[in-house]
């Protein structure tokens, strides 16, 4: 499992929109969600995952807004789980904490780490910055027909959708690396998912 700690960015200046992020995560991730998304305090939220690419969708989601940092925490999670995700602890928890604090401090707000710390973890957000810088120089018009493609329109459906030309379409598409991005969400599934499993515990019960 996958604890994914996020804050909310200049909250103190900012309307707080925790309570909408967290709505529209247990909608779109709950089949995912190990315990129910929470605020665990102020204006940070965190979530429980099941798998890798549930956990960089969820990383994607959140850092387009720019109104998040986000921290992934790989480790092991104490069992039994708590009755919500505020009351359940474990090294992944204090990983995704200690990733949250650093990620605050970067350009692309996310950050990941392990506990005990293993190469692995900074490997992964090196490859994951490089996906966010991109995503960050993405035109509206880029983003546009990355949402309709995402939905499961072809690229001609989308120009149709958009009224723009399939020739224009395709110009929009490759100068928002859309190819690109798709071809890194798999391999990075996988790194996260193999970094997950090398924390997996000996017996389930770990108190």
């Amino acid at each position: 499992m996958i604890v994914v700690t996020a804050d909310q960015v200049d909250s103190r200046s900012t309307p707080d929109i925790a309570t909408d992020t967290l709505a529209s995560l247990n909608e779109t991730f709950a089949d995912h969600l190990v315990l129910a998304a929470d605020r665990t305090a102020g204006d940070e939220i965190q979530l429980l995952v099941d798998n890798g690419r549930a956990a960089i969708d969820i990383v994607l989601a959140l850092t387009r807004t720019g109104r998040w940092s986000v921290g992934l925490g790989f480790g092991l999670v104490r069992r039994p789980l708590g009755a919500s995700i505020r009351e359940s602890t474990g090294d992944a928890f204090v990983a995704a904490r200690s990733a949250v604090d650093r990620a605050k401090k970067k350009q692309t707000r996310f950050a990941a780490a392990s506990e005990p710390g293993r190469p692995g973890a900074r490997d992964f957000e090196s490859i994951v910055d490089l996906l966010l810088i991109l995503r960050a120089r993405r035109s509206d018009q880029g983003w546009e027909i990355h949402d309709l493609v995402t939905r499961g329109l072809s690229q001609a459906d989308a120009a149709t959708e958009i009224g723009i030309t399939p020739q224009s379409a395709s110009k929009r598409a490759r100068a928002a690396e859309l190819k690109a991005e798709d071809a890194a969400l798999a391999p990075l599934a996988r790194l996260a998912d193999a970094l997950d499993a090398s924390f997996t515990p000996a017996r389930e019960d770990l108190e």
